[in-house]
């Protein structure tokens, strides 16, 4: 399996888990923990396309030479 196809499902996988979390600890009357557990799931599926954006920039400087 491809590194993008696999980086897709851990998105989807870290985004799953933080949506259930998420509900389990509203219903259970934690909201501020519910609220910090969905911020951390963003951050971590942000530090992931970063990664990508940060590739897509060096791609997009080497085909107008803008080095």
């Amino acid at each position: 399996m491809s590194p993008e196809i696999r980086d897709v499902f851990r998105i989807f996988a870290v985004g799953f888990i933080a949506a259930i979390l998420h509900t389990v600890l509203k219903q259970s009357g934690k909201e501020d923990f519910a609220h910090w557990a969905t911020l951390a799931g963003f951050i971590a599926v942000f530090a992931i396309v970063i990664g990508y954006v940060d590739n897509l920039y060096r791609e997009i400087t080497s085909v107008f030479l803008l080095q």
